[in-house]
């Protein structure tokens, strides 16, 4: 499972993406503006695909005519990209999209959830109009008709690849690429397939374009987003491979960070992303490949496609290549059926494979799943379990950092807020700062993209602490 993400609107139209599109791409027609520039309020949630589609959203917008407003309250209208992948994120949305409409502007909620509970939506707050997750073309078009308090719901998918479009990011220093859109899997307890269907890859040379662009616009980090990028080309004869070794041939100075690939596909391509992984200084040094059981009945309950000894020998060999890479994984606790004996597999395999960054969740079932059709285990049952495993991920990612302390090189800063500056290394490992502005002559603000040469001095389980070198 995703950790839930948020990204907020601003003020800003800086980066906005300047690729040239019809009238019809992205539905947008100059006799259906509103004049006086309206003012918009977008806010995100969930995966970075979510926070690709906001961006771009909000790029669609100003190319209409439109303003981004700095808060909701302050705006004509407000628009949200909900995610829908846990019961517990459901809720958060459903309680956001309340409190939005009790300000009693239009709203437009967009994103996986109107896709796949549009009932569910609908009992809460009947009156907002709706936007699918793959038909950003009808932005303008449903944006127009809700500040004229006509209601209109686009949910039909678009013939419209998700790339080159117009776009506002939500960090200068970071360029998030669509790479397809659906997947091929069909995983009992996930709701997001029914949100974004079936496999639909953009072609390549669309996707080096957009990278080209970002490069030159000034972006250092690239990431590669989908459902599923282990799927990524299965429908246009090639994969994601062939799509990295030409991205690392790309003047410029960024790195690449590759989303989540489920692990039953990536053997079929794992020997040419080993050598490219290994050998480019382009891309970081990082997987995420979720696993979300170490029991071979529980895996096959969820409709997984693979089993827990690919997921070991996956990590295994890019860990024989490159020792100090970045696992990341998923882990579901208690789903229907699961039993002492499969807990313990699931145990086990954290022990032995020992990935760097664990999301675990506990099950939850999603509406219109087939999963949501079983017998649950018991939540006290459960509740024991998911206990247990974060105190064994507390563990294993507190020991795997550990490895970085003392370590001395460069991070490319690509967070900076009133509370802290966040960097990453070449392993994608978070960086912390701390005492910075004494050693550098440069203003906070103007950290983002930097380059920055520190020393470890501290690990948690989650982040390392670093100081500047001198």
């Amino acid at each position: 499972m995703i950790p839930i993400k948020l990204c907020l609107s601003g003020p800003s139209e800086s980066s906005v993406h300047p690729i040239a599109l019809s009238e019809e791409q992205v539905g947008f027609n100059q006799s259906d503006t509103v004049g006086n520039k309206k003012r918009v309020w977008v806010e995100a949630y969930g995966c970075s695909a979510s926070m690709a589609d906001s961006e771009m959203i909000k790029g669609i917008l100003i190319r209409g005519g439109y303003d981004l407003s700095p808060e909701p309250g302050m705006s004509d209208l407000n628009l949200i990209v909900t995610c829908g992948v846990k019961e517990s994120t459901e809720h958060r949305m459903l309680a956001r999209i309340t409190a939005l409409a009790k300000l009693e502007k239009p709203l437009v909620v967009a994103g996986c959830l109107p896709k796949s509970d549009r009932a569910l939506l609908e009992r809460y707050c009947p009156e907002a109009c709706l936007l699918g997750p793959h038909a950003l073309d009808k932005t303008l078009d449903v944006v127009n008709n809700s500040i004229k308090n006509k209601r209109m719901v686009a949910l039909n998918d678009s013939v419209t690849d998700k790339v080159n479009l117009p776009r506002i990011r939500f960090n200068d220093a970071v360029s998030i690429i669509q790479i397809s859109s659906g997947c091929l899997s069909d995983c009992s307890f996930c709701q997001t397939k029914l949100a974004k269907g079936h496999l639909r890859s953009y072609r390549l040379g669309d996707i080096l374009r957009q990278m080209e662009y970002d490069v030159a616009d000034g972006c250092k980090e690239i990431w590669l987003t989908s459902t599923d990028n282990g799927c990524y080309g299965l429908d246009i004869n090639t994969n994601l491979a062939d799509l990295l070794d030409a991205g690392c041939k790309i003047p410029g100075e960024f790195k690449v960070r590759v989303g989540m690939m489920n692990p039953m596909y990536l053997p079929r391509f794992m020997d040419k992303l080993l050598v490219i992984l290994s050998k480019s200084d382009k891309l970081f040094k990082f997987l995420h490949i979720p696993v979300q059981s170490g029991s071979e009945r529980i895996l096959r309950k969820m409709k997984r496609g693979h089993s827990s000894d690919v997921f070991c020998q996956i990590v295994d060999a890019f860990r024989t290549a490159i020792p100090e890479i970045t696992i990341a994984t998923d882990l579901i606790a208690g789903f229907p059926s699961e039993t002492d004996e499969d807990f313990q597999r699931t145990v086990d395999l954290i022990k032995a494979t020992k990935p760097d960054v664990i999301n675990s969740s506990k099950f939850s079932p999603r509406p219109g799943t087939l999963a949501s059709k079983f017998t649950r285990v018991d939540t006290s049952v459960v509740k024991a379990r998911t206990k247990k495993l974060h105190e064994l991920i507390r563990q294993v990612t507190y020991s795997r950092n550990m490895q970085w302390k003392g370590w001395e090189g460069e991070i490319l800063v690509d967070e900076v807020n009133d509370k802290f500056i966040q960097g990453r290394n070449y392993a994608y490992k978070p960086v912390i700062l701390y005492d910075v502005l004494p050693k550098i002559k440069i203003e906070r603000n103007q950290l983002l993209g930097k380059r920055l040469t520190v020393k470890i001095k501290e690990v948690s389980n989650f982040c390392l602490k670093g100081s500047i070198m001198t």
